[in-house]
């Protein structure tokens, strides 16, 4: 490990809510990906509109925003947040059998919103696993991760 310091543990080895009011307030993004592996007949159901619970596209985008906007509910410590913008993108690759998912959320405060994209990612791509499963138990979420962050202290994060 680098040497530095897990910043929700107290000096006791406690959990707790880190405290950023001496952070200054700084332009903030973080884009995360995701993507779900299928069948190529539930690919084609999905964008022929055909899927029997509806537009899964557009369900799963709504899914992701609204997962982005509830992540300190879900994730203990992390800070409730007044998002300026997510955005939530599926792209379909019919060459690789698979959606990818990309997740945006921007800010401006005092801690980043890694774990608002990542949050909003992983819940786009479970409510296209849940909207077609009667058709695709196989599908599997695969590549959840960190793409970009900007802002803060601790500078930009490019994934290789």
């Amino acid at each position: 490990m680098s040497g530095r310091k897990l910043t929700h543990l107290n000096d006791a080895g406690e959990a707790h809510m880190v405290d950023v009011s001496a952070k200054a307030e700084t332009e903030r993004v973080a884009k995360a990906g995701a993507r779900v592996l299928l069948q190529k007949s539930t690919l084609d159901l999905i964008l022929s509109g055909q899927a029997a619970k509806g537009d899964v596209l557009a369900t799963a985008r709504i899914a992701g925003i609204m997962a982005a906007k509830k992540t300190s509910d879900l994730i203990p410590l992390c800070h409730p947040l007044a998002l300026s913008q997510v955005t939530v993108e599926l792209i379909p690759d019919p060459a690789g059998n698979a959606i990818d998912i990309v997740a945006t959320c921007r800010l401006k405060g005092r801690t980043g919103v890694e774990m608002e994209a990542l949050t909003a990612a992983s819940v786009a791509a479970l409510t296209i696993y849940d909207m077609v499963k009667a058709v695709d138990r196989g599908m599997q979420i695969t590549d959840i991760r960190l793409l970009h962050k900007s802002g803060g202290k601790s500078g930009d994060f490019n994934a290789s």
